[in-house]
Order: structure tokens, then sequence, then C-alpha cells
């Protein structure tokens, strides 16, 4: 019995020590700040989780991979939010990984023959770049000077192309090849070149790329970071929103979406309204649309219509006691000249700093120029209702259902406190992120 009990042990050892094939182990620093990694396979539209490890108390941590884990695009998340704390790793399905992490300085890898070529090319190319702007910016005439950098920057190209050849990298350090021009260029010129081919060798349709994090950072690179002849930085962007439309326009729909929804968040974090708003009517809600992705497009139209000049959403509120308890909509009002919307909680902390703060200020402020109306998303009323009594000049609104609640749900709060600033015809004209930015609006209107 005993020796059956044995051998039953070794069969179920035995998948570990058989299937077992890969490790990526790293070391994460500061250590104190890492608590687990996490490793998805990426494919052009879906992350699939594969597996997690423990970040010990020195930061190492190692992960195994066994057969079933393929070649391709994989991405290491260490915190959250994971779309935020994460960097791509190339696994070709025949080497160890080892690597060092640290928030300032990025990933360093170690061992692994695609991830370490990828690195020295970038490297490489980023000194001739430094190279090639040191050059212009000095106003040098030697123009054979320049042509040697130009040269060493093709042949560099050329070197890495043909050191990456069968490899997984060989996408990225193609896709990355730069502009060369043929003989000399005054730094105009160079500049307008640059721009126009920027996107020459980025293959949108390509499996390997869309896997990964390059096509969101080429396509951020390019409209953040390309200007044209304007002092205007909306229609600069917008220009440049048009040129990435452009360059993408053979990608499927599913990578087209995640790569818009990028920089459609990126307008909206920045507080350019404009310039989110033209990529979702555009280009984006006819993605939605076709998609048939209801929930992306109801948040677009969301927040378009809560964007700065757009009348505000209407709602109703109760307003007085007892009998004389009557029904009221935002509409409705009309005794003041501004009107603050305030979506807060009970339990919130920051809100129970900033709510005394805002009632404050308004005793200074006579009545028929602000109006506070404060928006409680609550999951049950009593702390609420415990509350209000210490606010009488608000008028109050219980937003039952908290995150799930309508009148919260049409702001696109997804934050408390939030607040709106709306004219005496209830056009929204201020979005401050505090209440310090609300005071600054209101005593410079």
């Amino acid at each position: 019995m005993k020796r059956a009990l044995k051998h039953i042990i070794i069969l179920m050892l035995l998948p570990t020590v058989i299937f077992a094939q890969h490790t990526i182990k790293g070391t994460f620093s500061p250590a104190e700040d890492y608590n687990v990694a996490l490793l998805y396979k990426v494919t052009p539209t879906v992350s699939e989780y594969i597996t997690n490890a423990e970040v010990k108390e020195d930061g190492s941590f190692i992960i195994q991979l066994d057969s079933t884990v393929n070649q391709g695009m994989y991405r290491l998340v260490y915190a959250i939010p994971q779309e935020d704390y994460n960097f791509d790793i190339i696994y070709n399905g025949n080497e160890d990984i080892e690597l060092t992490f640290n928030s300032e300085t990025g990933a360093k890898f170690l061992t692994s023959l695609e991830n370490k070529l990828l690195a020295s090319y970038t490297n490489s190319m980023s000194m001739v770049t430094h190279s090639i702007g040191k050059f212009f910016s000095e106003q040098s005439t030697d123009t054979l000077a320049l042509a040697k950098i130009f040269e060493t920057q093709k042949d560099t190209q050329k070197n890495y192309e043909e050191a990456a050849k069968d490899h997984i990298v060989l996408e990225f350090i193609k896709a990355n090849k730069p502009y060369t021009p043929e003989g000399f260029e005054d730094v105009k010129t160079y500049i307008n070149n640059l721009k126009d081919h920027y996107f020459d060798y980025v293959d949108f349709t390509n499996e390997t790329l869309q896997s990964s994090n390059f096509l969101e950072e080429r396509a951020l690179n390019y409209v953040f970071g390309m200007t044209i002849d304007s002092d205007d930085e909306i229609v600069n962007y917008k220009t440049n929103i048009d040129v990435v439309s452009k360059a993408m326009n053979e990608a499927p729909n599913g990578v087209k979406r995640i790569l818009w929804v990028s920089l459609w968040q990126q307008m909206v974090d920045l507080n350019f309204e404009t310039v989110a708003n033209y990529i979702s009517e555009g280009y984006l809600m006819d993605i939605a649309v076709s998609m048939n992705d209801q929930e992306l497009l109801n948040a677009l139209i969301r927040y378009e219509k809560v964007s700065i000049g757009k009348i505000a959403p209407d709602f109703s509120f109760e307003v007085g006691e007892g009998a004389k308890n009557e029904l009221k909509k935002l509409s409705e009002l009309n005794d003041t000249e501004h009107y603050v919307l305030v979506f807060w909680n009970s339990t919130c902390a920051h809100c129970l700093d900033e709510i005394p703060l805002l009632q404050t200020y308004l005793k200074g402020e006579s009545k028929d120029k602000v109006q506070v109306i404060a928006i409680a998303l609550e999951e049950e009323p009593n702390p609420w209702k415990d509350l209000i009594a210490n606010y009488p000049e608000f008028i109050h609104v219980y937003g039952e259902g908290k995150w799930e609640n309508p009148i919260g749900n049409d702001y696109s709060v997804t934050a408390t406190p939030t607040y709106f600033i709306l004219d005496k015809d209830k056009k929204i004209t201020g979005k401050p992120e505090d209440f310090e930015a609300l005071k600054k609006f209101l005593e410079e209107d």
C-alpha cells in the first residue's frame, strides 16, 4: 500500500518536472513598493492571464513557464491600475529571461537575446538621433559630418536588422526604422520629412506589433510630439490625429478601437475636451457602432453631453419638508448667477474636507450669485441624513445606488468630489478639479 501511494505521489509530480520549460525571473527595486508580478499573454485585442509570482522581501520573483506557454508577446504587470503599470516582454520559447526593474529607470534585461537586442538597438539609434540633434542645434555647416552621421544611422539600422533575422524582435526593429535623407537637408526640411515619413515602416496590420504597446506609443508620440506651423495647440492635435487615422486605416476595427480609446482617454485626462470629442465624433463612435459596443458608445455620448459649453443634463430633486415638499428640476431653477453641482459621498474623506470649505466660502457670497446643489452618491441614506443638517444652504439630492446612480452616470462621475459650474441658463462653464480651483474660477468670473 505504501509503495502504491509512493507511485501516485511521483506521478502527481511528474507533469511539473516534464513540462517545466523556462523562467522569467527578476528583481524589483525598491523592493518594498512591490507585492506581486502578474504575467499576461497579449494578442492584438485580448490579454490572457497566465500566472503570477510573489515578490519577495528582497524584490526578487520567479515565474515558471511550462510548455503550454508559447512564443509571442507577454506583459508583466507590477501594480494597479494594470493598464498603467506594466511593460512588454518578448518570449521566443527557447530561453530563460532575467531582468531588473526600477520605477524610474524601467526594465533592464540581463538575459534574453530578443529583449537585449531590442534594448541595444533602441540605445544605439538614440545615440545617433542625439548626434543629429546636436549638429542642428549647433548650426554646424559641416555637411560632410552630417552625411557621416546619416551613414552611421543607415548602417546601424541594417546591422540590427541582420542580427535580428529569424527573431520576433525583427518586427520592432523594422517598424522603428527612421527616415534618413539621401543628401544634406537643412533643419526645417529634415523635420518636415521626419514628420511626413514617421509611419513609413509601421505596419498597423502586423500582429506582433498589435500585441504590444508599440503602436499605441507610436501614435501618442506623433500626436503629442509633432508640431505644425500653427500656434493653436488644438488645431495641431486635430491635424496629427487625422494623420494617425490615415496611417492605421488598414488595421482591423478591434485594434483601431484600442488605439483610439487610448488617445481619447489621454485627451480626457488632460482636459482637452474639444480634441477628445473630435476623436469621438470623427472616428471612435463609428467604430463603436460597427462593433456593436454599446457601453463605449454610451460613454462617449455621456462625456460629450457634459463638456464645457453644453447644457447640463437635467434631473429632478425634492425641495422643502413635509407638506411643503415639492419636486423640482434643475432646468427650472432661475434665482442665481451660478450653480455649483458637487457630487460627493458621506464616507469620502476628501469630500468631508472640501464640503465645509465650500460652505465657508459661500457664506461670503450673496445668495443671488451662487447656489450649491450637492448630489450625494450613497449606498444607503442614514450617514447622509446625519450630515446634511450641517449644510442648510445647499440643495441636497440623494443619489441612490452610488456609482450606479442615474444622475452620476449622466455626468460621467467616477470619483468624489466632482464639481461642475453652471451659468444661469444651466450651461456648463467650468469643471474645476478641486475646491481651490472652484474658488479661483468663481473669483475670476
